[in-house]
């Protein structure tokens, strides 16, 4: 089957949403950090997933 192109998904998965609780959770435990750690990194450097990533590992290791 086809798959059906007019239904598109428009969510920018390469940013992590400080609003969205279940997003914040999700990437919280990926990167082995708290929600609220995560909302301070969004804060501090932006809610691009690369960076946060990048940001978070960083943050894990003090």
């Amino acid at each position: 089957m086809v798959d059906d192109k007019s239904k598109r998904d428009f969510r920018e998965r390469d940013r992590v949403s400080a609003e969205e609780d279940d997003e914040v959770e999700h990437f919280a435990q990926k990167v082995a950090l708290t929600p609220q750690q995560i909302r301070e990194l969004i804060k501090k450097h932006g809610n691009d997933r690369e960076t946060l990533e990048r940001v978070a590992k960083a943050f894990g290791r003090r």
